[in-house]
């Protein structure tokens, strides 16, 4: 497969789409008092809102403070494998060329790992192995190998309350029955609403991804749907939660616990970047950890090896398999363990970390594959179908059992 593919057919669509978009927001804050409006609700100011609307998915983290995450000074290497992919791929119902593929979900870069081995590494036009792309709440997986880490050291219980170890947070309501495992397995409950509008970025989600103020939105959301552990919904709140936990624990910025725990230990090859609420603020731990597609790949090839590099253990093989084992509660139409997800539909047991505009880092233990893709592709859009392609590079087509 060729190294670089033709711009996807729809991205002018898409680039209408986020104008249109842009405008919506420029109106809504021009109308609401515009650089006051916007300072009022701590979110970037119009100009900002504007590149940010107008951006690509995968880049914006460049448009975000960040903290820096260093690069292992013993960085791990692939040998080449020998494995071939397939030439063909099922999508909707027909089969398609890998390449067609790749162009109709706006890909950006995939790497296919087999046994360890390097058998594929494609970018598109523009990128290359040292380009750090966003990762949307890909985030959310690592932030789980963290969090299994911790408890491993004794220094968390899935069964702590999260007020008792980020008691600013205490709210006199069923808020405070929250556990880390509720945060984990997205039985929380907190009323935050998973909201990506481009054109209405203020509240839930979208609101929580621009604040210039983490701490005070956390304060200003202590309310749940429902009772903590009595049912799933995916909240992106829990995650960023679960970073204040760490944060508290460890005492400095997630990006450094990152590259202490689990960047430097797995062997990644380049820096990343964490995105910060303000310059001198926290990191977006439900999103925003921007790297390059190879190191996503040693963070799968670190799960698919139980936690081990070279022999030496990252994360604990315990934890490896709660992620490997669904949680009580389905999220959604999918199983889900401790931010990570378990897509229905396959041949045997697989997993995936998923952000939001195409990005997976799929684990498959049964063929010992491990795939990244990391896109420009809708919100939420093609996701099932996706997987079903990730499954068959993986060699376990589920449309030919």
């Amino acid at each position: 497969m060729s190294d670089t593919a033709a711009p996807p057919a729809r991205s002018s669509g898409r680039s209408l789409r986020r104008v249109l978009g842009t405008v919506l927001v420029l109106v809504v804050v021009l109308g609401a008092g515009a650089y006051v409006g916007t300072r009022a609700m701590e979110i970037p100011a119009p100009t900002q809102l504007a590149r940010i609307a107008l951006s690509e998915p995968s880049r914006q983290g460049d448009l975000f403070p960040a903290h820096t995450v260093g690069a292992s000074t013993r960085p791990v290497t692939f040998p080449a494998g020998d494995g071939d992919l397939p030439a063909d791929v099922p999508w909707k119902g027909d089969r398609i060329a890998l390449e067609e593929f790749l162009e109709t979900t706006s890909s950006k870069a995939l790497v296919v790992l087999q046994d360890g081995k390097l058998v594929e590494e494609w970018y598109a036009d523009g990128i290359d192995a040292s380009t750090r792309m966003s990762s949307w709440s890909v985030a959310k997986s690592v932030i789980s190998l963290l969090i299994g880490q911790a408890i491993d050291r004794g220094e968390l219980s899935e069964d702590d309350r999260l007020v008792d170890l980020v008691p600013e947070l205490k709210s006199g309501n069923e808020y405070d029955g929250i556990t880390v495992r509720d945060l984990l397995d997205m039985t929380a409950g907190v009323d935050v609403t998973e909201n990506y509008k481009a054109y209405w970025p203020f509240i839930g989600t979208a609101r929580m991804l621009l604040t210039k103020d983490m701490p005070g939105f956390l304060d200003d959301n202590r309310k749940v749907e429902f009772t903590p552990g009595s049912e799933g919904a995916y909240r992106s709140v829990n995650t960023q939660l679960l970073g204040m936990i760490l944060m508290k624990i460890e005492g400095k910025p997630l990006a450094d616990v990152l590259s202490q725990r689990l960047w430097g230990p797995m062997g990644a090859q380049s820096s990343a970047t964490w995105n910060l609420d303000t310059a001198d603020g926290v990191e977006k731990a439900f999103c925003c950890l921007n790297a390059t597609a190879l190191d996503f790949a040693r963070l799968g090839q670190l799960v698919l090896d139980d936690g081990q590099v070279a022999g030496r253990e990252v994360v604990p093989a315990e934890w490896i398999d709660r992620i490997a084992t669904p949680a009580e509660h389905p999220v959604g139409e999918w199983d889900y363990s401790a931010q990570w997800w378990h897509p229905s539909g396959g041949i045997g047991p697989d997993y995936t970390a998923l952000g939001v505009y195409g990005q997976f880092v799929y684990v498959n233990p049964t063929t010992r594959t491990v795939v990244v893709k990391l896109s420009d592709h809708g919100t939420q859009q093609d996701e099932a179908e996706t997987l079903d392609v990730l499954r068959t590079l993986a060699g376990q087509d589920p449309t030919r059992p």
